[in-house]
């Protein structure tokens, strides 16, 4: 076989790569904000092939098979209704989310670890309760010390989040990159500019 006829065949799907399709629920919410739900184009042609899903926008791009061609979705709505989560899973991305990607002790954003904020070696659980996001250097000053022994004090107090409080806040972190076609689903019901 020929080695060139082989990397243009390899290579022309990998330009497809950056044509996601925004999911939509039944009701026209992304399933998720934070991360933001996406399927690979690949992902939303087969649902759409198989029925499952709407397709709402388009990308230019056109990809073809020997018997037809599809316009790239950019903007899919789910056939079924899906039910969101209730019950939060205490995960360190969710934590991280629900302190809003802050250190609870400075306020800083960068290099982010968890600190127990009674130490588990006082008899603290790890729980929404006692689980903060933390930076290194507050985390290293605190160590296995009960807080009021080291100066620093809580931006806010740890809880466990809701479901709807979770999704609410990873509106505020928009991903890199938005498509034109997907601004009329993501934040429809913000606040508008005067």
């Amino acid at each position: 076989m020929n080695a060139e006829f082989r990397t243009d065949f390899v290579r022309a799907p990998g330009a497809l790569r950056q044509h996601p399709a925004l999911v939509l629920n039944a009701d026209y919410r992304p399933l998720s904000y934070y991360p933001l739900s996406l399927w690979c184009w690949q992902d939303a042609i087969k649902a759409a092939w198989l029925d499952r899903v709407d397709i709402v926008a388009e990308y230019d791009e056109v990809v073809r098979s020997p018997s037809t061609s599809i316009r790239i979705p950019s903007v899919v709505v789910l056939k079924d209704y899906v039910k969101p989560q209730k019950r939060v899973a205490f995960t360190r991305f969710n934590l991280f989310l629900r302190d809003e990607f802050r250190c609870q002790y400075c306020g800083g954003k960068g290099d982010l670890t968890f600190d127990h904020v009674v130490p588990r070696a006082s008899g603290g659980v790890t729980s929404w309760q006692n689980v903060v996001a933390a930076c290194s250097p507050c985390n290293l000053k605190k160590g296995s010390k009960a807080l009021h022994r080291t100066g620093l004090s809580l931006r806010k107090p740890p809880r466990q989040p809701g479901a709807e409080e979770l999704r609410n806040m990873g509106r505020k972190f928009p991903p890199n990159h938005l498509h034109d076609s997907w601004m009329d689903f993501l934040y429809w019901d913000a606040e508008l500019e005067a």
